[in-house]
C-alpha cells in the first residue's frame, strides 16, 4: 500500500468514527470498531514505519541522557555502554571439593573473587584467605597474587587441561613481611656488595623491596634434566635478572653460571606430588612454568633439602618477580582494580593480646591478678566449673561426662580420623607459621588424641592423654599437671598460654566449605 493510499484511508477512518460518536450508539460503535480495529492497528503500524524512513538522520548529541528507564532499550541497540566490562562464569573449588560458579567482570583480581566468596560464604576476613592455581597433571600449585587477573590465569590454560582454582586460607601469604627472620637463613643469603656489620632480615627485605641494592639467595637444589627422569644436585644462585647454576661447584665466576629461568614469563609452582609423580628425591619440591602462549609449556622441575630452604627460594622469586606490589597488597588488602580501598570497608575489631589482663570477680570488687601462678590457678578452676555447668544443661542425650568427652566434635579445629601425613598436609597447605594447628584422632591409640601444630617451620605433634582423678577423666598435654574436663576447654588455654608448647595456638586449620 503506497502513502496516498494510507492518507485516504486515515481520513476515511476518522470520518467513520466521529459519525458513530455522533449516534451515541454503542452496540453499533462496538460492531464498527471490531471490524475495523485489525486494520487499524496494522495501518499505525505501517503509518510508523514510512514516517521513520522519511525522517532525516540526526545524530544524538547527548547520548548520555539515553539512560533512562524510558529509552533503556533505545540506548542499548543505539549507543555502546559507558565502561562496559565482558563477564565470565568462573568454577571455585574448596578443599572438601565443593564448589560455586561466579559471574566474574573480565578484569576482577583475586583479591575481590575472594572478597566476593567470603561475603557469600559468611566468612570472617582476616586477610589470610586466598586463591590458588591448581594443576592436577603435574601436580603443582600456587598463589595467585591479590592483584593478578583471573581471566588472564584462567586464559593460559590449554583445553586439555582440568586445572582448578581453590579458595582457601593461607596465614603464610604475607608472614614474611612480619617475620622475616623465619624465611630467610644466614646460610642462604649473600650480598653483591660488601656491608659493614650484620644485616637484619628486616634490611634483607627492604632491599628485595628496593630498585638499587639486592641480596642474593645461593645454595644447593636438586635439578631435573630436561626430558630425563634423573635429578641432578647442582649450585644455585638466585639474582635480579633470574635464576643461575654453576658447572663448577660452588663457583660464581660469570664463566661459570649458566642461565636457568627468569621470572617475567614465568610462574613459581609449589609441588604437591613430586616423588610420585616426577620422582623426585624429597617432598619440598618447586617448578618454573612458562605462562605465555605460543612458547615452551614444560616447567623446570627443582627439589630442595628442607621445607625452610624450599620457603626461602619461593618467598625470594615472589619479592623479586612483584616487588613493591606484594607490599602494597599486604598493606592496603582491599585496594584493587574495583577501586575499593581499606578506608571505605569498615574496620575489623582486633585485640592485642598483650592488652589482656587477669581479672578476679569473686569479691565484692574487681581486681587485677598480677601473680602468673595465681591467675593460672584461677583461670583453670573457672573453666571448670564453667564446663561443669554447661555440661549439665545439654540435656539428657547422656551423662556430664559422655557430653563433655564428644562436644568437640563440632569444632572446626578437629579432624576426626586422618593420618599423620594428612595433618602435616593440611598444615604445610595452609601456611606453616607459627601456631598453626589442628586437633585430631591418635592412630596409635584410639583412646587418646594428637594436636599436631607448626612451629619454625616444622610440624610438631603433641600426644593428648586422659587420666583419671576421683573417678572423672581429663585431658592433659603435661601427665596430669594442668588437666582439662575436654577439649574445647584444652584448645581454649593453649590460645592464651604457651604452657608446654613451644608458642600458643594461633589459627586453627579447618576444612571449608563453600
Amino acid at each position: 500500500m503506497q502513502l496516498r493510499d494510507l492518507q485516504n484511508f486515515d481520513r476515511l477512518v476518522h470520518g467513520a468514527l466521529t459519525i458513530l460518536f455522533n449516534r451515541d450508539s454503542d452496540y453499533i460503535l462496538h460492531s464498527v470498531l471490531c471490524k475495523f480495529y485489525p486494520m487499524f492497528s496494522w495501518y499505525r503500524r505501517k503509518k510508523k514505519d514510512l514516517d521513520v524512513l522519511e525522517m532525516p538522520s540526526i545524530p544524538n548529541p547527548f547520548p548520555e541522557l539515553l539512560c533512562s528507564p524510558f529509552t533503556s532499550g533505545l540506548s542499548a541497540g543505539l549507543f555502546p555502554k559507558a565502561n562496559s566490562r565482558k563477564k565470565q562464569v568462573i568454577k571455585v573449588y574448596s578443599e572438601d571439593e565443593t564448589s560455586r560458579a561466579l559471574e566474574v567482570p573480565s578484569d576482577i583480581t583475586a583479591r575481590d573473587v575472594c572478597q566476593l566468596l567470603i561475603l557469600r560464604s559468611h566468612y570472617v576476613d582476616d586477610h589470610s584467605w586466598t586463591l590458588f592455581e591448581h594443576l592436577p597433571q603435574l601436580g603443582v600449585e600456587r598463589i595467585i597474587e591479590d592483584h593478578e587477573l583471573v581471566i588472564e590465569v584462567l586464559s593460559n590454560w590449554g583445553m586439555e587441561e582440568e586445572n582448578k582454582l581453590y579458595f582457601r586460607k593461607n596465614y603464610a601469604k604475607y608472614e614474611f613481611f612480619k617475620n622475616p627472620m623465619y624465611f630467610f637463613p644466614e646460610h642462604m643469603v649473600s650480598f653483591a656488595t660488601e656491608s659493614n656489620g650484620e644485616i637484619s632480615p628486616t634490611q634483607i627485605l627492604q632491599m628485595f623491596l628496593s630498585s638499587t641494592t639486592y641480596p642474593e639467595i645461593h645454595g644447593f637444589l636438586h635439578a631435573k634434566e630436561q626430558g630425563k627422569k634423573a635429578w641432578k644436585k647442582v649450585y644455585f644462585l638466585l639474582r635480579r635478572s633470574g635464576l643461575y647454576f654453576s658447572t663448577k661447584g660452588t663457583s660464581k665466576e660469570p664463566r661459570h653460571l649458566q642461565f636457568f629461568s627468569e621470572f617475567g614469563t614465568s610462574d613459581v609452582y609449589v609441588s604437591l606430588a613430586g616423588k610420585k609423580k616426577h620422582g623426585a628425591p624429597t617432598i619440598y619440591g618447586f617448578c618454573f612454568k612458562p605462562n605465555k602462549a605460543g612458547g615452551p609449556r614444560d616447567p623446570k622441575m627443582l627439589c630442595a633439602e628442607e621445607e625452610q630452604s624450599r620457603t626461602c627460594w619461593v618467598t625470594a622469586i615472589r619479592l623479586l618477580k612483584y616487588g613493591m606490589q606484594l607490599y602494597q597488597n599486604y598493606m592496603h588488602p582491599y585496594q584493587g582494580r574495583s577501586g575499593r580501598s581499606s578506608q571505605n570497608m569498615s574496620p575489623m575489631r582486633s585485640i592485642s593480646e598483650n592488652s589482656l589482663v587477669a581479672m578476679d570477680f569473686s569479691g565484692q570488687k574487681s581486681r587485677v591478678i598480677d601473680n602468673p601462678t595465681e591467675a593460672l590457678s584461677v583461670a583453670v578452676e573457672e573453666g571448670l566449673a564453667w564446663r561443669k555447668k554447661g555440661c549439665l544443661r545439654l540435656g539428657t542425650h547422656g551423662s556430664p561426662t559422655t557430653s563433655s568427652q564428644t562436644i568437640h566434635r563440632s569444632q572446626p579445629w578437629f579432624h576426626h580420623r586422618i593420618s599423620r601425613d594428612e595433618a602435616q598436609r593440611l598444615i604445610t597447605q595452609q601456611g606453616p607459621v607459627d601456631g598453626v594447628f589442628l586437633v585430631r584422632d591418635s592412630q596409635s591409640n584410639p583412646k587418646t588424641f594428637v594436636l599436631s601444630m607448626s612451629h619454625g617451620q616444622k610440624i610438631k605433634h603433641f600426644q593428648i592423654i586422659l587420666v583419671e582423678d576421683d573417678g572423672e577423666m581429663f585431658h592433659t598435654l603435661d601427665d596430669g599437671h594442668t588437666r582439662f574436663t575436654d577439649l574445647i576447654q584444652l584448645v581454649e588455654f593453649y590460645q592464651l598460654n604457651k604452657g608446654v608448647l613451644p608458642c600458643k595456638l594461633k589459627h586453627y586449620c579447618a576444612r571449608m566449605v563453600l
